[in-house]
């Protein structure tokens, strides 16, 4: 007998590889790992990068050894997405394990800080792929119905990364060295491709597309212009040069081109339409200045702890946790609070408030600051940023329709990463602005030991020390105020997102949406998911035993039945497989051995089902039933999806078609390879 299925997700429609359970958690484990990598590479970094600067010089460029990473890793996500589903995702996903590997390692080699940026975007281009090829590539190994929990894995490695990163930085530069920040990439890497290599095995359903190369050369292009532009401005060139001009001018230039690319793409990397949403606009700029807000607070939070408070780099991962933990605890309970109560408006406006009252706070850090109120302003930062960063992912999803469920989920996130490298930037310009300004007035008349530079300073920190403790000390505050003027003039910028967020409309949650995971709420890198691949996430919460039983009570009802929801599924399991054993049914633990049988009392009495010795099977009355229940299983699904259009959307009606199979268990009547290339007659 084949074995019966609950109620339980979407299939969709590439074949699975054969994978049991007993081996299904080696290869997850290795696509774990590898994501491991990439959402580390975002945390690990920033508690090293004051020791970074100190050893390779360029404090002006610290920025760029965040940014470069963002851009490229921005600009590559979409590419590999679409790449993996044409020529294998193994084979893609292994490239970018090797991009990745070979970009730490030269990382870890850098002599200057130009080869480090350079190298930084050489991991970023690997980093995207990670991130991306992983959660498709559970999509191919793992049922529908299991998909949530091994996908909650995936969001939970975010969690601990931001959790860890820090820590971890700080423990490598203290131990070891900096280069161990990109060292311990290795090891791990390696493991992971050699078990991807040995045990991720199965047939990949390839997909064409067209891929626009143009597009995104242009978009990363138009970022790269205005990023150099706000980071270069008013440090190496002042903002009225012909380059810093011809930057901004080259930008916008570019950035016509790439509107009218994108008008004429057949799969634009950025659709124009979306920005016909009201409410994507809105949550596009909110997301760009989230973005611009908390990853460049957490690229220059961790030099105020090292430099002005003179802690070491472990402690200064320690000092961040009370951020880090409020922006994790306001983002999943408020995507489960939205999800469960429908009301999500309050959410963006509570978190931008809270994010400027977090940004003014820190901006009256002194180096006399104690460690309660270092601890009590974090946390208040991360809590307004954790109030805002799920909710917007959630809103947007909730904003379009079906058919663009995939390219608004990634657009949101998109904005976040570049919002986020500018953020860096802008951040990195008016640190060092201001930090040369104030040294060359504090130093002014100040005799110096023989031989020491006061560009020094700003190149290796740790020559602080070699000062006198009188100089040292307006050192220290030139840093802490250099430091604190850019969350001070970052409040501004997050209150125009607190006005905006007060046009947010609050509409109906469909039925489908639900809190998005930790990867797409809280990670850099852009999602790359395709629309039912999203529907496929959000229909996760049928695979509960409450949803499933309260799904096939409405079913009942939609058929004008008078049965128990678990005789309506018992019904649709002897409709798919022919016959069916309770007790078999029972093992399973799909179905509680007490419910099962009740059940298969109901059938029986009822004359729709008669035992052949111990399986039971279906009468004709009792295929009659299956027959309305299939219908009314599929009447429920449409429901379901709330604004569907059937008519308009042929690849969601197919969507539905093998959706409402398994939800309950159609026994198909074609098993030909042409049909199980489409996903139909499979049982998992």
């Amino acid at each position: 007998m084949a074995e019966a299925v609950a109620p339980e997700g979407v299939q969709e429609d590439q074949q699975p590889p054969e994978v049991t359970v007993h081996n299904l958690w080696v290869p997850i484990g290795a696509l774990l790992l590898a994501m491991l990598l990439a959402a580390l590479d975002q945390t690990i970094v920033s508690t090293a990068l004051p020791t970074i600067v100190s050893d390779l010089g360029g404090m002006e460029h610290l920025s760029w050894v965040v940014t470069a990473y963002m851009l490229a890793a921005t600009a590559a996500t979409p590419l590999w997405g679409k790449l993996g589903d044409m020529y294998g995702r193994k084979r893609l996903f292994q490239a970018s394990i090797v991009i990745f590997l070979v970009g730490s390692a030269l990382c870890g080699l850098s002599q200057n800080m130009g080869e480090l940026i350079a190298f930084r975007a050489l991991q970023g281009l690997g980093g995207g792929g990670l991130m991306v090829l992983s959660q498709a590539i559970v999509g191919d190994l793992v049922a529908p119905r299991e998909r949530g929990k091994y996908q909650g894995l995936f969001g939970a490695v975010f969690g601990v990364t931001s959790v860890l990163g820090p820590l971890l930085g700080g423990v490598f530069v203290d131990n070891l060295s900096w280069r161990w920040v990109f060292y311990i990439n290795l090891p791990i890497g390696i493991v992971a491709l050699v078990v991807i290599a040995l045990v991720l095995h199965g047939s990949e359903v390839k997909r064409q597309h067209r891929i626009d190369y143009l597009g995104t050369f242009l978009i990363a292009s138009v970022a790269t212009c205005l990023v150099l532009m706000t980071s270069l401005g008013g440090v190496t060139w002042p903002w009225g040069s012909w380059q810093i001009i011809g930057l901004g001018v080259l930008g916008v230039v570019l950035l016509g081109f790439f509107i009218v690319v994108e008008r004429r793409a057949a799969e634009p990397v950025l659709p124009l339409k979306l920005f016909n949403s009201r409410t994507f606009s809105l949550v596009a700029v909110i997301s760009f200045v989230v973005g611009f807000a908390m990853f460049g607070a957490l690229t220059y939070l961790p030099t105020f702890l090292q430099v002005v408070m003179q802690v070491s780099p472990t402690m200064s991962g320690i000092h961040m946790l009370p951020m880090v933990l409020g922006m994790l605890f306001t983002s999943i309970g408020s995507g489960q609070i939205v999800a469960r109560t429908g009301h999500y408006r309050a959410f963006p406006i509570a978190g931008t408030a809270v994010t400027a009252v977090g940004l003014l706070l820190l901006s009256r850090l002194t180096e006399n600051s104690s460690t309660t109120e270092m601890s009590i302003y974090f946390l208040v930062f991360g809590l307004g940023l954790g109030l805002v960063m799920q909710v917007l992912v959630l809103i947007v999803q909730n904003s379009v329709g079906y058919q663009d469920l995939g390219v608004a989920t990634a657009g949101a996130t998109f904005f976040r990463s570049i919002g986020a490298s500018f953020g860096v930037s802008i951040f990195g310009t008016i640190f060092a602005s201001g930090l040369n300004r104030r040294l060359a007035e504090d130093l002014a008349g100040v005799q110096l030991p023989p031989g020491f530079q006061p560009d020094s300073i700003a190149q290796d920190p740790r020559s602080i020390g070699t000062l006198p403790p009188d100089t040292q000390a307006g050192i220290y505050h030139a840093y802490s105020e250099s430091i604190t003027q850019v969350f001070l003039y970052a409040v501004p910028v997050v209150l125009v997102a607190f006005v905006l967020s007060l046009f947010l409309r609050e509409q109906k949650l469909r039925t489908t949406v639900t809190a998005p995971d930790l990867s797409e709420s809280i990670g850099l890198n852009p999602v790359e998911r395709s629309s039912l691949d999203e529907i496929a996430r959000a229909l996760a919460v049928l695979g509960t035993r409450d949803a499933r039983r309260d799904l096939f009570r409405r079913i009942t009802a939609e058929a004008g039945l008078d049965l128990l929801p678990a005789s309506s599924w018992l019904i649709l399991q002897m409709q798919r497989h022919g016959s069916v054993e309770p007790a078999e049914l029972a093992e399973q633990k799909i179905v509680p051995i007490a419910v099962i049988e009740e059940a298969a009392r109901e059938v029986e009495s009822r004359g729709l089902a008669v035992r052949n010795g111990l399986p039971l099977r279906l009468t004709e009355p009792g295929s009659e039933v299956a027959v309305r229940l299939v219908a009314a299983r599929r009447a429920q699904l449409a429901k379901l999806l709330g604004d569907y259009d059937e008519q308009q959307f042929g690849e969601l009606a197919d969507l539905l078609t093998r959706l409402s199979s398994q939800l309950g268990g159609d026994r198909p009547d074609r098993t030909g390879p042409e049909h199980l290339q489409r996903g139909e007659g499979r049982t998992y």
